[in-house]
């Protein structure tokens, strides 16, 4: 089928999917978005993201929102500070490794330069997709958790880790990686904390040291992210009997956890605004492939979900563009689905092992 007039749904609001959604638009052609979310500001969206010029910035460039985007991001942002920790001195050493040109934004800003972009009605907010069932000529039959269904010639999953699309072409399901962050943040820390503030700089803190990791990230309007980092069992509050609800707690056990660092580096633990929210990093198996099935494909963490040190923001924004201009040149859907996937997935196994080697190079595996 041409997929000029072909109904095309794509599952889950995030970067990848808009950015899909808006390149498709921007060349007249018909898209429909469903998001489980109730609306836009239903929950934080995260932290900073380094868009890199090779990716997301392709991206943003195919979607006409480079500009805009140019206007919104923080270039000094990019700068990784890498110090002991014991005397929180800097080491000659770098980060990972980035474009030269990889300004930072706000993930939550950068997802409303996309959905400011899309025409009105375009995402159908609060509308939970719970599988999709193929209907024998190629299209695909979407079920919503309010029992209602939609008919598409296409169906995107790009609903994340857990995307509830991802069933209908792969058995692969995410796999703990013994990775857990535990992060937190600092409000209005120029005037509040402002050491802290000096510390961590315009771009980001990183400290490593006997397989953990502190990481303090530079977001906008002077609040700071932070992550504690180390490996430890999926459950590993269980048999630390700490209540992740109990902030002290946590507090307490994270301080116990990095004792013997430098002491301004745990005043990032100390002083914290708000909860500890603990996130356990999962990932898909590498390489994760699927047999061409027509009428649906998956993009970003649906498809190649990889430990977050960098990529997985800007290969789904670039998934999304190479979806949408195969769309767009190819003489059909299958067509343009298989050039997508040819082109994605062999570029998604390469990045998801570079990932796996930067997190193993972060927080070293313990020996078996």
């Amino acid at each position: 089928m041409n997929s000029a007039h072909a109904r095309i749904a794509v599952v889950g609001a995030g970067l990848g999917g808009l950015a899909l959604a808006r390149i498709l638009q921007l060349h007249g052609r018909s898209v429909t978005v469903f998001e489980h979310e109730a609306a836009t500001g239903a929950r934080p969206q995260g932290g900073s993201l380094d868009i890199h010029g090779g990716t997301g910035q392709v991206a943003l460039r195919a979607a006409g929102l480079l500009d805009r985007f140019r206007a919104l991001a923080r270039p000094e942002g990019q700068v990784w500070r890498v110090v002991d920790s014991v005397t929180a001195t800097s080491l000659p050493i770098s980060g990972p490794e980035h474009d030269e040109d990889s300004p930072e934004i706000d993930r939550g800003q950068l997802r409303g330069l996309f959905l400011e972009s899309l025409t009105e009605g375009t995402v159908r907010w609060g509308c939970a997709v719970t599988r999709a069932t193929p209907l024998g000529d190629g299209s695909w039959r979407l079920l919503l958790d309010d029992g209602t269904t939609e008919d598409a010639d296409l169906v995107v999953g790009a609903d994340g880790a857990w995307s509830r699309i991802r069933p209908a072409l792969s058995d692969a399901t995410p796999g703990y990686t013994g990775v857990t962050l535990v992060e937190t943040g600092l409000d209005d820390c120029d005037t509040r904390h402002p050491a802290l503030a000096r510390m961590v700089g315009n771009g980001t803190l990183l400290a490593t040291a006997d397989g953990k990791a502190l990481l303090a990230q530079r977001n906008s309007n002077g609040h700071i992210r932070v992550y504690a980092t180390f490996r430890a069992p999926q459950n590993w509050q269980v048999a630390a009997d700490v209540d992740l609800d109990h902030a002290a707690a946590v507090r307490a056990h994270l301080l116990k956890m990095f004792d013997g660092w430098n002491m301004n580096l745990l005043d990032l633990l100390r002083h914290h605004d708000g909860e500890f929210v603990n996130r356990p990093l999962f990932v898909l198996p590498v390489p994760h492939t699927w047999e061409h099935i027509p009428g649906i494909t998956l993009l970003g963490d649906a498809a190649h979900l990889m430990p977050p040190v960098g990529l997985g923001a800007n290969l789904a924004m670039l998934d999304g563009a190479d979806l949408a201009h195969a769309l767009i040149t190819e003489s059909s859907i299958d067509d343009a689905v298989r050039a997508y996937e040819d082109l994605m997935l062999p570029r998604s196994a390469r990045a998801a092992e570079d990932c796996a080697e930067v997190l193993d190079d972060l927080i070293p595996p313990t020996d078996s």
